[in-house]
């Protein structure tokens, strides 16, 4: 039987108690909210902390709402609920093709997309998504509050720019006219990516603008690859130049050998996940479906 090791638990009633019990139980303290990688990691004793923040009762943290230009998700807004959501849908396509293939109901019932972000994982499918929209998140502290914006987030495996005592408490992302996509394969649904690709574009005049490009499972630097991005950006929109891209995705990228495949194998696979995600997100922004 794997039993955590013994720790002290809490339950905040506000945003500010959190912080308050983060503050006074110090390093050693995490914050649980759906627990589907905490959890897991205490049982096998991988993760032991001194106490947990329960904050599952921070409403105020569970919206999704428009405000102004921008998306505003809640850190507590749950997998399901980011897939259901009608705004996000019409917006941001490329976040419901991600959520689609999270796990499965059970864990999209419970997890929540702060917590995913949070946990930095490797393989994460909103971690890829989010860094190709250019999302910017929000966190708060003994401090008061300060925007990071997402590719600065993420310093290394199961490492983000949180200060100690800091809890994300929403991510914003820009509404603006793009079109979007996010492609995956997994040994069986509902696994970790073998190799994920998600695509932002951004088209004006027949002329691509702006590109995000985001990887995960692949060893890609803060789940981008820039340099693809930078090759598309003032290109046409074309077969030619997305296979290109996608090219130079795959060199981009540091895929390192597991039981999920060789790194030739994981590197054929960026590519070719980057040019279909970018075909993709072509398509819709003609408005056929993908």
């Amino acid at each position: 039987m794997q039993v955590p090791a013994a720790f002290q638990y809490e339950r905040a009633t506000s945003l500010e108690q959190a912080i308050e019990l983060l503050t006074r139980y110090g390093p050693e303290a995490r914050v649980v909210a759906g627990g589907h990688s905490l959890l897991p990691m205490m049982k096998l004793r991988l993760a032991q902390p001194e106490a947990l923040i329960d904050i599952n009762d921070l409403g105020e943290l569970a919206l999704i709402r428009v405000d102004g230009h921008d998306l505003a998700v809640g850190a507590m807004v749950r997998h399901a609920e980011l897939l259901a959501s009608p705004v996000v849908g019409e917006h941001f396509p490329i976040l419901r093709d991600a959520e689609r293939v999270i796990a499965d109901p059970l864990v999209r019932n419970r997890g929540t997309v702060g917590g995913s972000l949070c946990q930095a994982d490797p393989s994460e499918d909103l971690s890829a998504a989010f860094s190709a929209l250019r999302a910017t998140l929000v966190a708060q502290g003994p401090g008061g509050r300060r925007t990071i914006g997402i590719r600065e987030f993420f310093l290394g495996p199961y490492e983000t720019a949180l200060n100690e005592a800091e809890l994300l408490v929403e991510i914003r992302v820009p509404i603006r006219s793009h079109a979007s996509a996010y492609r995956k394969v997994e040994r069986r649904v509902g696994d970790w990516a073998v190799v994920a690709a998600g695509a932002v574009l951004e088209i004006s005049d027949g002329v691509i603008t702006e590109a995000g490009i985001g990887l995960t499972a692949v060893g890609a630097r803060r789940f981008v690859a820039e340099q693809a991005e930078d090759f598309l950006r003032g290109g046409r929109p074309d077969d030619e130049g997305f296979a290109e891209a996608g090219r130079i995705a795959a060199q981009e990228c540091r895929p390192t050998a597991d039981q999920r495949g060789p790194v030739d194998y994981k590197r054929h696979l960026a590519g070719e996940l980057t040019t279909r995600a970018l075909r993709a997100a072509a398509a819709r922004a003609q408005g056929q479906e993908a």
